[in-house]
């Protein structure tokens, strides 16, 4: 008996890894265990800055981890035409940041938040806006059709994850953030043959893919990062209270 649903349960998995390509849930799987180390749960939340979230959508598409980007509409006022995660600020019906991740993509680019598996909540940035912008992160189908609501997202695309660590083209820019913090921008064109385009992705968007490849891959990226490698958790939450200790600070003195 147990021998022969042992071996059911084998042939089982091998029919999936037909369909779904090699290793489909093991890909998973190490992800899910490394982003889970990350997980700061609600414990910025309690920050007083106005709150808003992006949904982090990764996938398995030939054997690779891929992430789901958008374009923003140029008809936007604030950033168009410039590449972003879907997100956008917290509301009042939203009971927390996954919330309103969730909510959000669901009306940017149809997502439904039932597809989404949440995984976690990583280490927050804050924007131009000043927003305490918490990154969602979570696994959708690859066969996720998006419906881009064309006054917000004039298109969709995929890029691999490792291109956040090994980027074919790449460059960075010191920057001094509105609470005159120093720190370095990075910046990534990305080639995409289905589109047949280049999209430049930087900002606090970079930010994220490039936290989130570290995370994954748990690998040194071809290019220098504000990150104590071998201690990354330490260091990104580190980072983010001196980034919001200097924007405090400054709040503080504008009294």
């Amino acid at each position: 008996m147990g021998k022969s649903a042992r071996g059911s349960g084998v042939s089982k998995m091998a029919a999936a890894e037909r369909e779904d390509g090699p290793g489909r849930e093991s890909i998973k799987e190490k992800a899910r265990l490394r982003l889970r180390e990350f997980d700061v749960g609600d414990r910025f939340s309690h920050l007083p800055l106005p709150k808003a979230s992006v949904l982090l959508p990764l996938m398995v598409r030939e054997g690779k981890l891929h992430l789901l980007l958008t374009l923003r509409s140029m008809q936007l006022r604030r950033s168009p035409g410039q590449v972003c995660f879907p997100g956008g600020k917290s509301e009042a019906i939203d009971k927390d940041e996954i919330d309103t991740a969730l909510r959000e993509a669901k009306e940017e680019v149809g997502l439904q938040p039932e597809k989404v598996e949440v995984i976690c909540r990583l280490v927050p940035g804050i924007d131009k806006m000043n927003h305490l912008v918490t990154p969602v992160v979570g696994f959708i189908e690859d066969t996720f059709q998006a419906t881009p609501n064309p006054d917000e997202v004039s298109d969709v695309f995929v890029v691999p994850l490792e291109y956040f660590v090994k980027p074919l083209n790449y460059k960075t820019l010191p920057y001094k953030t509105s609470t005159g913090y120093l720190s370095r921008m990075h910046c990534f064109i990305y080639d995409d043959h289905k589109h047949k385009m280049s999209f430049k992705i930087w900002g606090l968007t970079a930010h994220f893919a490039v936290f989130l490849a570290l995370v994954v891959f748990g690998k040194r990226p071809t290019f220098e990062v504000d990150y104590d490698l071998d201690d990354l958790i330490s260091s990104s939450e580190k980072n983010f209270m001196n980034l919001y200790a200097s924007l405090y600070k400054r709040k503080k003195s504008n009294l």
